[in-house]
């Protein structure tokens, strides 16, 4: 008799407990679906007019974004922000014809928003695609951004830096190229290139940009004749000289092409010098003339 009085008890104990559970509960009992959905995936774009604090990435992740007001310290500043057609299936490849036009058109975004040519100053653009999970998300944007660096040559480093780099060079700007003093190497010729006040003795100045036309990196004597050609032109006009046969005579000229992984992305800005190998002036040669560069005779 005990027992079954147990068992009476511990029935009604559970009926009173589900009762009072459907009664105080707002649900239908299904736990399966009483939690809210999860959002959908949504395609996320970054913003042009910002900086980031950390070194730039080709690849950007959301939970990498971290934007901050330029007058903070900042290594990249995104000048402008473009968008791949909607119905490409997966991000351009490294050295596609679709990245060669994003890079060319962040170029000339560039342009716009520093107020020149960003290769006659100590400054480096790159462009950043969405990684492969916001590519499937949908995003399908690139990213423009320019960092302030040490030096164009070589061993650059990239400088953290405050304010804007919106406008800089559309007047004076310690950031742009000028005078050099070169260095040579073992062979003779010039290895290394040191910005110099133009006031202080110096045998090299920065003369222009060439942009090279479409095609493979310079690797033998031959590719390199139209590098130097060009550069004589850009030399020719810089200091007002004519750009005939006595031009190899009045200066030689440093080519500094970019590196082969730039020119692989549609980077075909080649850097123009002027170099003196048997003088040095305290002057900029710019606009000087046949006086200033005259032919020389040994």
């Amino acid at each position: 008799m005990r027992r079954s009085l147990t068992i009476l008890l511990a029935v009604a104990t559970t009926v009173v407990l589900l009762t009072a559970c459907a009664a105080t509960g707002d649900g239908d009992g299904d736990l399966a679906d009483d939690w809210p959905a999860l959002p959908v995936a949504a395609a996320f774009t970054p913003a042009a007019g910002v900086c980031q604090a950390g070194d730039f990435t080709d690849v950007v992740t959301l939970s990498a974004y971290q934007p901050v007001d330029c007058r903070q310290p900042h290594r990249v500043e995104t000048v402008h922000v473009g968008a791949f057609p909607v119905e490409w299936p997966a991000p351009p490849a490294g050295g596609s014809a679709q990245l060669r036009g994003a890079f060319a058109d962040c170029d000339a975004r560039a342009v716009g928003y520093l107020g020149d040519d960003w290769r006659a100053a100590r400054l480096r653009l790159s462009v950043a695609l969405p990684s492969g999970p916001g590519w499937a998300a949908g995003s399908r944007w690139y990213r423009c951004d320019v960092s302030e660096v040490t030096t164009v040559e070589a061993a650059a480093t990239v400088v953290t830096r405050t304010g804007s780099l919106r406008d800089v060079l559309k007047g004076a700007s310690s950031l742009r190229l000028g005078c050099q003093q070169t260095r040579s190497g073992a062979g003779g010729g010039v290895q290394t290139l040191l910005p110099v006040e133009c006031a202080t003795r110096h045998d090299a100045e920065f003369v222009g940009v060439w942009r090279a036309p479409d095609g493979p990196y310079p690797t033998r004597d031959a590719d390199w004749v139209p590098l130097y050609d060009g550069c004589r032109a850009v030399l020719g006009r810089y200091v007002g000289v004519p750009v005939d046969t006595d031009l190899h005579y009045r200066s030689g000229v440093v080519v500094r092409p970019p590196a082969a992984g730039r020119w692989r992305v549609g980077d075909r800005g080649v850097r123009c010098y002027l170099w003196l190998s048997d003088r040095a002036v305290s002057a900029s040669l710019k606009g000087a003339g046949p006086a200033g560069l005259p032919v020389r005779t040994r």
